[in-house]
C-alpha cells in the first residue's frame, strides 16, 4: 500500500523540485520519510492558479482552449455591434448627420464598436499563441493600431453626441453617464500616448518599460471595465429619456426595453470575459529577454 505523509512529517527543506506543467499548474515534488523507514520520497501534485492558494485538478480539466474562446468572444462582440445598430435603426429612427436625434444614434454605435469591442480585441492581441514566438514588434504595431482605431471611433462618437446636444440646445456633461464616459476617454487617450512612448519609441530605457508595463496592463483592464459601465449606463439613460410621452413606458418593459437591456447584458458579459482572459496565467505571453521583445518601432540602430 502507498504511504502518505503530512506536511508535518516533511523534512525542513522539503520542497526540492517544482515542475511547471500545462494549464498554469505546477507539479511539486516533496521529500518526507516513509512511515517506519525514516527515509523516502513522496511525490505530490498541486494545481496552483494565479493569485490563489490551490485548485483541484478538475479545474484544469475544464480549461477552455484560447482559440475557441476567442472565436466565441469575437462572435459575441459582433453580436453587440449588430444589436446596437439594429436598436438605433429600428426603434430610434436610423442615422444622419443633420444634428437631429438620428445624429445622436451614431454615438452608441461608435462607442460600443470602438470603446468596447475593438478595444477588447486590442487588449487580447498578446494572448494569441502565434505572438509568443518570433519578433514582438509586428504585434506591438497591431496592438497599438487597434487601440488607435478604437480611439478614433470613440472621438467620432463623442462628436456625434456633442453635435446633437448643441443643435438641440441640450446642456452637455450634466449626467453621471457623461462624466464617466468622458473620464474613460481621457484615461484611454493617456493610456495610448504613454504606451506608444514607452513601448514603440526608441528613447524609453528598458527599466522604464519594465516599471510601466504592469501599470499599462492594469489600466488596460480598468479602462475596459469603465467602458462597459459607461455603455450600460448610457443605454439605461437613453431608455428613460425615450420611453415616456407618446410611447410605452419603460416600467412596462416594451419590446425596445427588452432588446436594449439584453444588449447591455451582452456588453457586460463581453467585458467580463475579456478581463478574465487577460487575468488567466496560462494565456499570457511568456516573458522574453531577447532583443526582439524590446525592439521599439523607431530604432536608432541600422
Amino acid at each position: 500500500m502507498r504511504e502518505t505523509c503530512s506536511p508535518k512529517e516533511q523534512y525542513p527543506g522539503r520542497l526540492f523540485l517544482a515542475v511547471p506543467s500545462s494549464m498554469g499548474s505546477s507539479e511539486q515534488v516533496w521529500a518526507c520519510p516513509a512511515r517506519g523507514t525514516g527515509r523516502g520520497v513522496r511525490r505530490q501534485t498541486r494545481i496552483f492558479g494565479h493569485g490563489s492558494r490551490c485548485h483541484h485538478r478538475s479545474t484544469a480539466m475544464l480549461d477552455v482552449p484560447f482559440l475557441p474562446f476567442c472565436a466565441f468572444l469575437g462572435t459575441l462582440g459582433l453580436l453587440c455591434v449588430a444589436m446596437v445598430g439594429t436598436w438605433c435603426q429600428h426603434w430610434r429612427g436610423g442615422f444622419s448627420l443633420d444634428g437631429s436625434s438620428r445624429t445622436f444614434n451614431w454615438h452608441p454605435v461608435l462607442m460600443v464598436t470602438g470603446l468596447v469591442v475593438l478595444y477588447g480585441a486590442a487588449a487580447l492581441v498578446y494572448r494569441i499563441p502565434n505572438t509568443w514566438s518570433g519578433p514582438k514588434l509586428p504585434w506591438k504595431v497591431l496592438h497599438g493600431s487597434l487601440a488607435l482605431g478604437a480611439f478614433i471611433l470613440t472621438v467620432l462618437g463623442l462628436a456625434a453626441v456633442f453635435c446633437f446636444h448643441n443643435s438641440q440646445g441640450t446642456p452637455n456633461m450634466y449626467s453621471l453617464h457623461s462624466w464617466m464616459g468622458l473620464g474613460t476617454v481621457l484615461l484611454f487617450s493617456c493610456q495610448w500616448a504613454a504606451g506608444f512612448g514607452a513601448f514603440l519609441l526608441p528613447w524609453a530605457p528598458a527599466w522604464l518599460r519594465a516599471l510601466y508595463k504592469p501599470i499599462h496592463v492594469f489600466f488596460g483592464s480598468t479602462i475596459l471595465l469603465l467602458s462597459v459601465a459607461s455603455c450600460a449606463s448610457g443605454i439605461n439613460e437613453k431608455l428613460f429619456f425615450s420611453l415616456k410621452n407618446g410611447t410605452t413606458a419603460y416600467k412596462l418593459l416594451p419590446a425596445e426595453a427588452v432588446f436594449a437591456n439584453t444588449l447591455g447584458l451582452l456588453i457586460l458579459i463581453f467585458g467580463v470575459l475579456v478581463v478574465a482572459a487577460l487575468a488567466r496565467p496560462s494565456w499570457k505571453r511568456p516573458d522574453s529577454d531577447s532583443p526582439d521583445s524590446r525592439q521599439p518601432l523607431l530604432s536608432s540602430e541600422r
